[in-house]
């Protein structure tokens, strides 16, 4: 009886399931290598380590109030009766006038909680994210008050023009499910 060519023997099924499953598997090792690799959904934002206060951010933004806003974390704040980031370098009095203030739309809000301490929280809506109060509060070194672009109002332009326009490369893309880059106490 002479044998047909068609009939497959163990080995060769064997040996033809082996390489087709090498081969399915590198191709779902390959897929999934090209969907890590390409890039999710990004936001822009200012990594504050980063950001030298440059005032930028205020006059590159394409909205006509700009996305970026001061923010300030609480914990890093001294609460000092003089506040770098709030008075006028070489201010006449420690006060709320407006001669005193360094913000130039008074943004920063100055309230007393007791003797020699003082609360400042930032009003978003006249912040118009100068940088000036960044700058004097990073001049005193507690650093905290730094820019942030809020979400709600960035339009998340692909060709950003503060990030072009900004002198030390601080707005990057980040995950648009952690959109901020928030200064903390250990990093401090």
């Amino acid at each position: 009886m002479a044998e047909s060519k068609d009939i497959i023997t163990r080995r060769q099924l064997l040996k033809n399931g082996c390489c087709g499953g090498c081969l399915a598997g590198l191709g779902a090792l390959g897929g999934l290598l090209a969907a890590k690799s390409r890039p999710g959904d990004t936001v822009w934002q200012i990594d504050p380590y980063k950001c030298i206060a440059c005032g930028n951010c205020e006059t590159y933004c394409v909205l006509e109030e700009s996305a970026v806003k001061c923010v300030q974390v609480y914990e890093l704040c001294g609460y000092c009766d003089y506040c770098p980031g709030f008075h006028e370098p070489g201010a006449t009095a420690l006060d709320t006038g407006a001669e005193n203030e360094l913000c130039p739309t008074g943004a920063i809000k100055r309230k007393f909680v007791e003797e020699p301490y003082f609360d400042y929280t930032i009003d978003e809506p006249l912040c118009i994210g100068c940088a000036k109060c960044v700058k004097g509060c990073a001049a005193f070194g507690n650093g905290s008050l730094f820019l942030q672009v809020r979400h709600d109002r960035c339009l998340n332009c692909n060709e950003c023009s503060i990030a072009a326009a900004c002198p030390s490369g601080a707005f990057k893309r980040v995950p648009a499910d952690k959109p901020y880059l928030l200064k903390n106490v250990e990093n401090a």
